[in-house]
């Protein structure tokens, strides 16, 4: 088997590389003055945060578009029960349905897919020792001992695991998977009747893979995960009580 294809290799990508790991060593020296060898660490927050201040208009779209589902739910139960024995009539008088109270079944999504790019580059910018034929320094910072390039997974396997290491992915994950337990009970999701049964117990699971994801990302992804995880609880509980969902 060959070896696999690094599409940042490629030169946009390549471009994009470097350019993002300008900015997060910039941003890096101009933070060191504050938190001195959590710089990097701290930078990486900053930018999470920064990345979810933009997306505030994405997030409210997601309020609505829940609040919308739970109130169409009684129509598109009525619909599942019209045209449950055509499948294609359903799905086109479903989408039809949400068209009609411009929305989408898929609007949702949004938040996840927006920040996928972002957590796609910083996993890239920490894998990478050299970026644009220059060593990357920012391998170099740590949290509490810990390298930011370095993952749960890949220092098990390497046999790099030390104390540190599983101490800052274990508090990682515990927040994580806290933060999705308390998603689960405090935020009752708005399920749409016309999808499969089995994606009602599939949603409460997917709250938890990003916890299972933290494991084999960088520890530098690892804390982008677990800020963004955080964020979006707030701000899910502050847009339910604006756009709460019909009792």
């Amino acid at each position: 088997m060959g070896c696999p294809v690094d599409l940042f290799a490629f030169p946009p990508l390549a471009l994009l590389l470097d350019l993002a790991t300008r900015a997060l060593l910039a941003l890096t020296s101009l933070l060191e003055p504050l938190a001195g060898g959590l710089a990097a660490a701290l930078a990486v927050v900053v930018v999470t945060l920064a990345v979810r201040v933009l997306l505030i208009p994405v997030g409210v779209s997601q309020a609505r578009a829940e609040q919308t589902r739970a109130r169409l739910a009684p129509r598109l139960r009525a619909l599942q029960e019209r045209w449950r024995k055509n499948p294609e009539r359903l799905q086109r008088e479903t989408l039809q349905l949400y068209r009609d109270e411009g929305s989408s079944p898929f609007a949702g999504m949004l938040p996840v897919l927006a920040q996928a790019p972002v957590v796609g580059l910083l996993y890239a910018v920490f894998l990478h020792a050299q970026v644009g034929g220059h060593a990357n320094t920012l391998l170099t910072h740590d949290v509490f001992g810990v390298p930011l390039g370095r993952s749960l997974i890949g220092a098990l396997t390497t046999g790099t695991m030390d104390a540190a290491t599983l101490a800052v992915f274990g508090t990682l994950v515990v927040v994580i998977a806290g933060v999705a337990e308390l998603t689960r009970r405090l935020l009752r999701p708005a399920v749409d009747p016309s999808a499969p049964a089995w994606t009602t117990g599939m949603l409460g699971v997917l709250q938890f893979t990003t916890a299972v994801v933290a494991l084999f990302v960088p520890l530098a992804a690892g804390l982008y995960l677990t800020v963004t995880t955080a964020w979006t609880l707030g701000q899910r509980l502050l847009l339910r009580r604006r756009y709460p969902l019909p009792r």
